[in-house]
This record gives structure tokens, sequence and C-alpha cells, in this order.
């Protein structure tokens, strides 16, 4: 099974704000579905059913206090000249907090064999841009200071994704929840 650890974006005030955004924001782009809104912690890829029982039962021994993420500012991967990605980010504090829980994460499951491919930068992805668009700089400048919400982060999900040519579907392995 394809896997991986999450926090999702559960706000209804941010969702609704991210909607907005995605029929507002004129790029040729596929919109990710606001129901599959989420920050990767750590991406799993293909693993077994054993190793599965493995990473719940490690992801259940970590121990952390809910926090606050104030969504704010938008931006592209890797560039806006050429984007692949379209992402909303986080404020300061929240984006410390959770860089800080997803290191917490990878070293509850690198002893499993896990390590993270690249450094975790909090963004939520918005759009996926398939074919070539052009410079996006002056449409996502539009949005700069767009403040789109605050949202507790309060659980550890570990998701499954399974691929269908329509989109992803997730579903909950497991949850951990703040102390």
């Amino acid at each position: 099974m394809r896997a991986f650890v999450a926090v999702e974006i559960t706000s209804q005030e941010v969702l609704n704000s991210i909607k907005k955004l995605q029929s507002s924001l004129k790029i040729d782009a596929k919109p990710i579905e606001i129901h599959n809104m989420h920050f990767t912690l750590l991406f799993l890829g293909e693993i077994s059913e054993d190793m599965a029982q493995k990473v719940q039962a490690q992801l259940k021994t970590i121990a952390f206090s809910s926090f606050d993420i104030s969504f704010e500012g938008i931006g592209a991967f890797p560039k806006p000249k050429s984007p692949r990605v379209v992402w909303v980010g986080i404020d300061d504090n929240g984006a410390k907090q959770l860089v800080g829980l997803a290191k917490v994460v990878e070293g509850r499951l690198a002893p499993l064999g896990f390590r993270a491919d690249k450094e975790f930068k909090p963004h939520a992805t918005v759009f996926r841009i398939k074919n070539r668009v052009g410079d996006i700089t002056g449409e996502l400048a539009k949005y700069a200071g767009v403040k789109f919400g605050t949202q507790k982060v309060s659980e550890i999900k570990f998701k499954q994704s399974v691929l269908t040519p329509s989109g992803p579907i997730y579903s909950d392995l497991g949850v951990t929840s703040a102390k």
C-alpha cells in the first residue's frame, strides 16, 4: 500500500477560503479537492501490511501538544515562472511547530528505514500543474497578502493513498491525537 503521515486541513473557514482562491485564480491547472487538503509530514511510499502495523505502533508513541497555524501567503514550486505546484503557506510560528512535528515523526520512523527525501517545507498544495502555463508571478501577486484563516493542529494521521485516473483517494490507517 502507498502510505504517508499527514496533518489534515480541517478548518471550514480555511477550506472555504482556499476553495474561493481556486475558483478565482486564473491559471490552467487542476485544483486539489478540498477534502484532500493536508500537510505531508513524511511520505512512506509502498509499504507492506506488516510494516503499516509497525509504523502505526511507532506513531502512537508520539506525544505532542496541539497548536495553531495561520494560513497566509501563496507561492509556487519550483518557481512562479515555471510552476508545477501552487501552494498556500502558513505563518512562521505555525511553520516552526509543523517542521518540529515532522522531525519527530521522522525520528520515530527512522529505525524502520524511513527518511525524508527533502527538507519539509510547510505548505498546502492547492493546484497541480501538468502542462506548461508560463509565468504566473502576476497572478500570484494579487493574493500575496491574503489570510486564509487559522486551524488548530491536534492530530497526526497515518494515511493510505490509492491513485486513480480521477485523482488520489485517501483513507485513514491510524490517528495520533495531541496529549
